[in-house]
């Protein structure tokens, strides 16, 4: 399987002060990229999300699937980018779906900006229902996930650069790296990885998702609507993304640092041996 994690250098360089050891000096300080995306949908608008730059076709098509607008996995819509601004960053996209593929999510745009630290803000409806329980066969054999986070933060250059950035990557089930991308907020760098794999015709392949940040309920419920069996994290989960996690057939697993791990459901897939 192709690896596909390409970079994309979205950072900017800014004038600073900074004090250490009662020291005032300046300095130039590398910054993660924020900027608006306006999504539309056959020209009508569906949401406008804060995010890092690039990507934006994936970004866009792992939105439509994880908040169920389009979740046909065979065939990519036509993408239109539609603004650009000054910075050459692009602000405004279109989506061109056929009526009749158009699922429900379509009727729960966000009325209000998703900000990049959240990716429920903005919505009418607070509907949390995850329908579906995910079957998985195979086990995760436990070895493998410190050699998975070591891969993934070699291609975590934004964040090298700022520390202010997010990763999400998926992986087949032994442990191959199939994609990898950086965001600022983290439900982005998710939407992003699985809308690469989409674009690839290669979702199914990919068992483990892994994350950089913590784990909570929009996090969980993306992995849900992509298929994803097994999700990694090194930082903590919500009651909440356990409580989902356990109703739905994902194996979560949280506080990946090093050889350390902690099992918070359907532990039965992981092989300790």
């Amino acid at each position: 399987m192709v690896n596909n994690c390409q970079i994309v250098n979205a950072t900017e360089k800014f004038s600073a002060i900074k004090v250490e050891d009662h020291l005032v000096k300046g300095v130039i300080d590398i910054l993660s990229v924020e900027e608006m995306l306006g999504i539309s949908v056959n020209g009508n608008p569906y949401t406008i999300t804060m995010r890092t730059p690039g990507f934006e076709e994936e970004h866009t098509r792992g939105i439509l699937l994880t908040e169920d607008v389009y979740t046909n996995h065979d065939v990519n819509p036509d993408f239109v980018i539609t603004e650009k601004n000054e910075k050459d960053f692009v602000t405004k996209v279109n989506v061109l779906i056929p009526e009749s593929e158009l699922q429900q999510g379509i009727n729960q745009q966000r009325n209000l900006l998703s900000v990049s630290s959240c990716g429920m803000c903005g919505k009418y409806e607070m509907d949390l229902t995850l329908h579906g329980k995910i079957t998985q066969q195979e086990t995760l054999k436990s070895n493998l996930i410190e050699a998975m986070f070591i891969e993934l933060a070699k291609h975590q250059q934004n964040f090298m650069d700022t520390g202010g950035c997010h990763a999400a990557g998926l992986f087949t089930i032994d442990g191959n790296i199939l994609d990898c991308k950086e965001d600022i907020g983290r439900h982005n760098a998710v939407d992003k990885v699985i809308g690469s794999l989409l674009l690839q015709h290669s979702l199914s392949v990919a068992k483990i998702l892994l994350v950089s940040g913590r784990v909570s309920y929009e996090i969980v419920s993306k992995a849900h609507k992509a298929g994803i069996p097994f999700l990694c994290s090194v930082s903590a989960p919500s009651s909440m993304a356990v409580d989902y996690c356990r109703q739905i057939g994902i194996t979560l697993l949280a506080f990946c640092r090093g050889s350390r791990f902690t099992v918070y459901s359907n532990e039965e897939r992981v092989n300790f041996s």
